[in-house]
């Protein structure tokens, strides 16, 4: 067991060890034991960006399944308050992988989250399989564009983070690390389909992500998020097909990016948590989250 407290490893005054210290730290850690650690000091100082494209890649995928696609066209939530509902969720998870789920906080951001999903009839396998890309997409993610590959002490800690989220947001029956990713694959292959609740919920979040870049610009990320998409994704969301250049070049910009940053730095600060929403422009109390607007 290293000798580092926690405070060390998620916000360390300097790194003196080298690119690969914290790696090493992760691999001298109990990946069942001290899970919500290593999911801090993963997601947190050593993939903060590739978890939250990944992150938001995950709901993404989740509205290929009409069952959520029509509930979410049904509550009106992503037509009307687009980017509101995507910074909750954002903030939400990040409150309780910051804090720990056990804390004041994750335990006020669980009711919420309880709350809010609470109002409407979910099936457990729908929330199963929402649960399963929170830990099976950024580990595919980071695989492919990551500056290194996760270990296998943060793909189990990962599980088991979420395993324990997920046993507290009422899921059941939730399998173990590898059952569990051939039931996310068996899900996507049996219920990607495409339904105009697909399609219309996919747009509302395609133009959302479009609309944080300058108006010149929003037609080529709208092509190159679409390029990015697994053909599955495209035909579920009615999405037209991209050029294989474009497909090719998403991949390769991404995987660039990923070998510049294996050259940086190490990260000093923890990035869990701290980025700036959009609908909070001057921070938010946990009780302003999940709040319906009327109108």
């Amino acid at each position: 067991m290293s000798s580092l407290s926690e405070s060390d490893v998620v916000e360390p005054r300097f790194d003196p060890l080298g690119r690969y210290a914290r790696l090493r730290l992760i691999r001298s850690l109990d990946p069942e034991r001290e899970h919500t650690l290593i999911y801090r000091i993963s997601a947190g100082m050593e993939f903060p960006w590739d978890y939250t494209r990944a992150l938001e890649l995950a709901l993404f995928r989740t509205f290929c399944v009409p069952s959520i696609s029509e509930l979410l066209q049904r509550t009106g939530e992503f037509a009307h308050r687009t980017q509101k509902r995507y910074d909750d969720t954002s903030v939400l998870m990040e409150e309780i992988g910051r804090h720990g789920y056990d804390s004041q906080r994750g335990k006020q951001a669980l009711r919420k989250i309880n709350r809010m999903h609470g109002r409407y009839d979910i099936s457990n396998d729908d929330m199963l399989y929402v649960l399963s890309t929170f830990i099976y997409e950024p580990i595919r993610w980071i695989d492919a564009y990551g500056w290194r590959r996760l270990s296998e002490h943060e793909r189990t800690a990962a599980y088991h983070h979420y395993r324990r989220v997920g046993a507290r947001m009422g899921i059941h029956s939730i399998p173990g690390y590898a059952e569990f990713e051939r039931f996310n694959r068996g899900y996507e292959a049996e219920h990607f389909v495409f339904a105009e609740s697909n399609r219309v919920v996919g747009q509302d979040n395609l133009d959302l992500v479009c609309g944080w870049f300058p108006r010149p610009l929003r037609r080529v990320v709208s092509r190159g998020v679409i390029a990015g998409l697994e053909p599955e994704m495209r035909r579920a969301f009615g999405f037209p097909q991209p050029r294989n250049w474009e497909t090719r070049a998403v991949s390769t910009a991404l995987r660039l990016r990923g070998g510049i940053e294996r050259l940086l730095p190490a990260r000093r600060y923890s990035k869990l948590g701290r980025g700036k929403k959009r609908s909070y422009p001057n921070g938010y109390h946990l009780d302003e989250l999940g709040v319906l607007n009327s109108g």
